[in-house]
């Protein structure tokens, strides 16, 4: 098959894992601290296409994440913006004071 050449493992560890180290995953420590990247992540690959570039070249490549990872804040912070609060708010001193005075 004439194209582009494929490569196989180098040096025969295991795709990367020396011999006698933890496994990805596996070292002890929980993947809690990863879930939130990971989620943010699967975001930007879904609904903004970060698995592919458009562009070819580290730096035109790097401003399309960047402009990526500003399009998914300023989406987050509109779904918060638009968000109703799910409890009420008790009332503050001054909220109170305010109203009675009213």
């Amino acid at each position: 098959m004439r194209g582009i050449p494929r490569r196989g493992l180098q040096g025969g560890d295991g795709g990367g894992l020396l011999p006698g180290r933890p496994h990805a995953g596996r070292s002890g420590r929980s993947r809690s601290s990863a879930a939130p990247v990971d989620a943010t992540l699967s975001q930007n690959v879904r609904a903004h296409g970060l698995r592919r570039s458009r562009y070819r070249g580290l730096a035109r490549t790097h401003v399309q994440h960047v402009l990526t990872a500003m399009t998914c804040n300023v989406a987050r912070i509109a779904d918060w913006i638009d968000t109703a609060p799910k409890t009420r708010r008790r009332a503050t001193h001054f909220r109170t004071l305010c109203s009675a005075t009213a």
